[in-house]
């Protein structure tokens, strides 16, 4: 409030020197690689919206409200990718959080469960029949029969966006590549998922074992 009051000129400077106080980080909840597929199985006995809702999470790190606001226009079948430009939050349609899109190359299960879902009820492709769009609500459910039907622990639709940059990390994937993929505004929110990632650690050892660098050499 002070900072604020500083800001809009209410006061000159603040009065004393605040110290915030330390906020340890919260762990992020993510399905390893079994039991993401056992997820995936499960929402696909469901129906094609919950398919769709761990799909979009799992493999293309999408957040709930960007979900919500994926309409048909946003997939390019052709070349095989999806841009997310939009979100919605309590009805209102923004900018994706960090304020700017990014464009996404679809896996081949993403892109086939997309060609399969299909319709004209509405621009959305996340909708009921009626073509009411999904709210918030609805995707949160979605994630939590599929995962009541794979027998997994509840986690939730965000544990979904942790899970596809979890696995990318596994797989050695760049962190500024991750960042990218994700629309993380800060490089450091995605360094807090290279922990998952034995190749590069693997990697930055077997430097150790190389010759010693030329300026490190006395002459």
């Amino acid at each position: 409030m002070l900072n604020v009051a500083v800001e809009w000129g209410v006061i000159e400077s603040l009065p004393c020197t605040i110290k915030h106080l330390r906020v340890p980080r919260s762990t992020m909840a993510f399905h390893d690689f079994a039991e993401y597929q056992r997820l995936v199985k499960a929402a696909s006995e469901i129906d094609g919206n919950t398919y769709l809702v761990v799909l979009l999470g799992g493999e293309a790190g999408l957040r709930c409200g960007e979900m919500m606001a994926l309409a048909g226009s946003d997939v390019d079948f052709e070349r095989e990718y999806l841009v997310v430009e939009r979100s919605e939050w309590k009805g209102h349609v923004t900018v994706p959080k960090g304020g700017r899109g990014r464009r996404l190359r679809l896996t081949v299960r993403l892109r086939d469960a997309l060609q399969r879902h299909r319709h004209l009820r509405s621009r959305r492709i996340l909708c009921e029949r009626s073509g009411a769009p999904f709210t918030q609500k609805m995707v949160r459910n979605r994630v939590r029969w599929a995962e009541r039907r794979a027998g997994l622990r509840p986690k939730g639709v965000h544990a979904l966006r942790h899970t596809f940059c979890s696995h990318l990390a596994m797989h050695g994937v760049a962190a500024k590549a991750i960042q990218e993929l994700a629309g993380h505004e800060d490089l450091s929110t995605t360094q807090r998922y290279m922990h998952f990632s034995p190749k590069g650690v693997e990697s930055a050892i077997r430097l150790l074992d190389g010759p010693v660098p030329a300026w490190a050499v006395e002459s």
